[in-house]
């Protein structure tokens, strides 16, 4: 625990001729390896507790993909148990439509025999921008264009 404070704790930025200490680095590699630690933990908890529980309960740092076998009402309560258990972890629910649910980069759907598929999916707000080369930003974030 001292060591991961301490990573989070000590990135240092330069901001107009001056140094900076930002509290959470977000940019951190450890970043989303203790987010799914602490998910993985709330998991744990909120599935010890509910009278009803998802079919399977799929997450990725602050993304949850959740197959409910039971009614629409049940999932409210269960949604309404998740955000009562942290003060600082409230869930939002996107629920299927027409047979799709984006997930991450990922549109799954059903196919028409009943099995998942999924694809590419890209937000409506998605633009085609990126970050050019001359920015400030690590070389591992920046695509070249050809």
């Amino acid at each position: 625990m001292t060591l991961f404070r301490h990573v989070l704790t000590s990135t240092y930025f330069p901001l107009v001729g001056s140094s900076t200490n930002q509290q959470m680095a977000v940019v951190s590699p450890l970043c989303p390896v203790i987010a799914n630690f602490f998910m993985e933990d709330f998991e744990e908890m909120a599935l010890e507790q509910p009278t009803h529980e998802p079919l399977c309960l799929f997450h990725y740092v602050n993304d949850t993909f959740v197959f409910w076998p039971h009614r629409t009402e049940k999932l409210e309560r269960f949604l309404d148990h998740l955000n009562g258990l942290h003060r600082n972890i409230q869930f939002t629910m996107e629920m299927e439509g027409d047979g799709h649910l984006p997930f991450l980069d990922f549109d799954i759907y059903r196919r028409w025999e009943g099995s998942l598929g999924h694809r590419v999916y890209q937000k409506p707000t998605h633009t085609v921008l990126c970050l050019v080369p001359g920015s400030h930003h690590p070389s591992s974030n920046i695509q070249r264009v050809l």
